[in-house]
């Protein structure tokens, strides 16, 4: 139900408030699971070439090019020597933050440019007879396992942060687990998670936090556990144990942030014209402007305004499924275009008959309206069965891995508890 991305519309959904507290235990311990060769060295340190003078640069806010060249006494023919070379239209997008190096050699003439993007890549100008050649130097960091687990206290976002897990992974968490969990209604004080996610490091310096590799999520009793598995063509899922898909083939809502300002009601009052009437959908009120997303992949069968519906657009799945997105401020999508599952095709608004900003969402079975929050949904593909076996021997190890940590934590909490009785 959550997106991959991280936005503050989205920290307010996960920051959803409930009650009571807890007395929080958690781990926090890496462990190497690769470590590459190292393609390039390109050090934060001065390279040693004898007979270069070595001048540094940092990109700042608003730099050019030929800023950075004047700060190093260099001078507009070596701006448009190096910028005009093969390579010279990687220099024409700088980023604050980045690096330049500048090698000179007694004469003043500029022998060597070291264009630091990040700590895993550089581009190397050298000199050639007036002419200057690059070279791409890229560097693999070394991947770390780490640990976290957490008990829910208030939202999930809290009880994460709590835990020291980055705002990224915390995102990824809800991402995984959102198609079985609704983290605004569902989600309650004791409920529990625990996970292995991937560190990225390069000279003993932490870069970024990587993927969830595997997971568990104890929601009012119930254990919900993932596991991330690349197949043969390079593609990356997460799948439960027995290798079902994680992902539904439609998102329980198609938005992000909302609260439910009308239910799915057969005898509901209608808000303007005062009479019973069906509501044989969901009413998500949220911002004017809120991104809507297709619930599932399918073909746009119509678009277009009413008076009752404001803009809307309808979209088939299939044989079976139908959804309907009423009241849209924009379309963003047209009749007969093909729509993946999360794409963009509408933005929230009050067009037509509505009271204020929201949604209206309808979900159909075989042309029967149904509660979009309560109807099965149906699973994405498993695990195919020329994937079985691969799937089989790189996700047990990993599952096995997060089994063992949490059995450590669990022994740690008892042998604590007994302490303390002591």
């Amino acid at each position: 139900m959550l997106a991959a991305s991280i936005s503050g519309c989205l920290f307010a959904l996960l920051m959803y408030p409930q009650d009571n507290s807890y007395t929080k235990r958690q781990i926090t311990e890496s462990i190497p699971i690769v470590v590459q060769e190292q393609s390039s060295d390109i050090s934060n340190s001065a390279p040693p070439e004898l007979g270069l003078f070595w001048k540094e640069q940092k990109v700042a806010k608003g730099d050019s090019l030929s800023l950075l060249f004047q700060r190093a006494n260099l001078s507009a023919t070596d701006v448009y020597r190096v910028s005009s070379s093969k390579s010279g239209k990687s220099l024409r997008n700088l980023f604050p933050g980045e690096i330049f190096r500048f090698g000179i050699d007694t004469q003043g003439q500029l022998e060597e440019l070291h264009y630091i993007k990040s700590p895993l890549e550089s581009l190397i100008f050298t000199h050639n007879n007036g002419t200057y050649s690059a070279q791409k130097h890229l560097r693999d960091p070394e991947i770390l396992l780490s640990y976290r687990q957490g008990v829910i206290a208030d939202s999930l976002y809290l009880s994460a942060k709590k835990a020291n897990l980055p705002d990224k992974v915390i995102m990824e968490l809800a991402n995984i687990f959102g198609w079985d969990i609704d983290f605004v209604f569902d989600i309650r004080p004791g409920d529990s998670f625990s996970l292995l996610f991937e560190d990225r490091y390069i000279d003993g310096e932490k870069l970024s936090s990587g993927n969830i590799i595997a997971a568990s999520f104890t929601n009012r009793g119930k254990t919900y556990q993932a596991v991330r598995y690349q197949n043969s063509k390079g593609l990356s899922n997460y799948y439960t144990p027995e290798g079902l898909s994680m992902r539904k083939a439609f998102l329980r809502t198609p938005l992000d942030i909302f609260r439910i300002s009308s239910g799915f009601n057969l005898r509901r009052k209608h808000p303007i014209h005062k009479k019973i009437k069906a509501h044989r959908g969901v009413d998500y009120a949220a911002p004017r402007g809120t991104p809507v997303y297709a619930a599932g992949d399918g073909k746009v069968i119509a678009t277009g305004y009413t008076k009752a519906n404001g803009n809307y657009v309808f979209i088939q799945h299939g044989q079976t499924y139908v959804t309907k997105y009423l009241h849209l401020n924009n379309k963003k999508v047209r009749r007969g275009q093909t729509v993946r599952q999360r794409q963009l095709v509408g933005t929230v608004g009050s067009t037509g008959y509505a009271t204020g900003p929201h949604l209206h969402y309808e979900f159909l079975v075989n042309g029967v309206h149904r509660n979009p929050r309560t109807v099965k949904l149906p699973q994405a593909l498993p695990i195919a069965q020329t994937e079985k076996q691969a799937f089989t021997r790189r996700t047990a190890p990993v599952l096995a891995q997060l089994a063992e940590y949490q059995a450590a934590t669990r022994l740690a909490s008892t042998q604590g508890d007994n302490a303390s009785a002591n």
